[in-house]
């Protein structure tokens, strides 16, 4: 029984030593709270490149760690947040925007999704119309559907099976 405690109590050492190891420094915030403020919404407007559905703001990727750092820099600079967003999509491109512009490289990305639910509803519009076209007796759940001709295979195996005794 101790031994079997002191293995558990062993176990819990060398998880939590695990634990301690993976632990990073905390981010550094900026001395001044105006560049830090600043950074937060540029930010929020800036996708990040590893998890792409998040914000460098909302991201704890390694690369969104050091994407706020640079911009904390930059605002410190003297750089204006046109500056840090121009910046940004000239050496990651619009992608690194969290809403890009629409221009003609951007289109599909803007169009894609109406133009995708214009051709469902033009879909559940045609199947709608060939369904009341369709006569009533094709949705009566009591009579067989049409074989046209060809037999069903499963008959002639149902009959060769021996009946069983219970």
């Amino acid at each position: 029984m101790v031994k079997r405690a002191l293995a558990l109590l062993l176990a819990a050492l060398l998880a939590l030593t695990a634990f301690a190891a993976a632990a990073k420094e905390a981010e550094s915030a900026a001395a001044n709270p105006q560049i830090e403020a600043r950074m937060m919404v540029l930010a929020e407007q800036l996708r990040c490149l590893v998890c792409q559905n998040q914000t460098i703001a909302d991201s704890h990727a390694d690369l969104a760690v050091d994407l706020r750092q640079e911009i904390r820099e930059m605002l410190a600079k003297g750089m204006t947040e046109d500056q840090i967003r121009k910046y940004m999509t000239d050496r990651y491109g619009d992608f690194v925007l969290y809403k890009p512009p629409f221009k003609a490289k951007t289109a599909l990305l803007w169009g894609g999704p109406p133009l995708l639910l214009l051709a469902a509803l033009a879909t559940l519009v045609a199947m709608l119309r060939r369904r009341m076209r369709a006569s009533p007796d094709q949705f009566d759940p009591d009579t067989e559907p049409p074989t046209d001709g060809i037999e069903d295979i499963r008959a002639p195996r149902q009959a060769q099976e021996p009946a069983r005794a219970d």
